[in-house]
């Protein structure tokens, strides 16, 4: 019997955590665009007696994420793909986030499509960003172009324009995408015997959590902490036990499907507990 791979793309907090969960018993296959986090990460699960590939990936780039899918398929059977890879607003510009939250997971969804084993899954790290985007932001139709246009042709749309959202505008609209393409792509995956979800977490105490944090934001987040039903901080682990229940052979009827990791944020916000403003 073949290797089981389990690939990670983005090896920051959640990825790390997520690796080091699912990587007992399985060949795990790390990927990053920094090579010296991708180096440390993949020592330390090396000392924990973990078997361990890397890549060197970029996202935003077809034909890397092509390579990495070729690389992944090449060592077993893809049985579990992690795509956590991605941009705030308080690290890059508007441009950086479409090209890296928007292109990269649509190339993922992709590239991942077709080599993916039957009876595997995958799951795609959102945000609740994407759940504060407003109704009224996007017409039924930008919301179609969203879902189903093919990833190459994804920053051509006029309304991804990144000089016009800026890059508050541009990340939750990324990450709202983000659910749309894992909706419209669990089809594809479908028909190769798999599944495919989202999570979408809340504010997480990772390094990417910490910089917001201390960002312009940083005292909106904190409210929203506060006025949240856990009053708390989430950590990499709550989102790695997420992963875990949709990679795992509980969740096989669940495909399509994005899950909140927030603490309670969005619910209080739409209960009213905690101001949109």
């Amino acid at each position: 019997m073949g290797s089981q791979v389990v690939v990670v793309i983005g090896v920051g907090g959640m990825g790390r955590a997520i690796a080091r969960r699912q990587g007992p018993g399985n060949s795990l296959l790390l990927a990053d665009f920094d090579e010296r986090t991708l180096a440390s990460v993949a020592d330390e699960l090396r000392g924990q007696g973990h078997s361990v590939t890397t890549r060197v990936v970029d996202v935003s780039s077809r034909a890397s994420v092509a390579a990495l899918a070729d690389t992944a398929a090449g060592l077993g059977s893809v049985t579990q793909v992690v795509h956590t890879a991605g941009l705030s607003p308080v690290q890059a510009p508007a441009s950086a986030i479409v090209e890296v939250d928007l292109l990269g997971t649509a190339l993922v969804l992709e590239e991942f499509g077709r080599v993916v084993a039957s009876g595997g899954a995958g799951v795609v790290i959102a945000s609740m960003a994407g759940h504060m985007l407003p109704a009224s932001a996007l017409t039924p139709e930008q919301e179609q172009a969203l879902a189903h246009t093919p990833a190459d042709d994804l920053l051509a749309l006029p309304f991804v324009d990144p000089e016009v959202l800026g890059a508050q505008g541009a990340y939750p609209l990324a990450k709202y995408a983000n659910r749309l393409r894992v909706q419209a792509a669990s089809a594809d995956w479908g028909r190769r015997g798999a599944r495919i979800n989202s999570i979408s977490p809340g504010v997480i105490a990772t390094p990417m959590g910490q910089q917001e944090l201390a960002g312009e934001s940083g005292h909106h987040m904190r409210a929203m902490v506060e006025a949240s039903g856990t009053g708390r901080l989430g950590t990499a682990d709550d989102i790695a036990a997420a992963a875990a229940f949709l990679l795992g052979p509980d969740a096989t009827f669940v495909t399509g499907n994005d899950i909140l990791v927030d603490g309670g944020v969005i619910a209080a916000l739409r209960s009213g507990r905690l101001n949109r403003a």
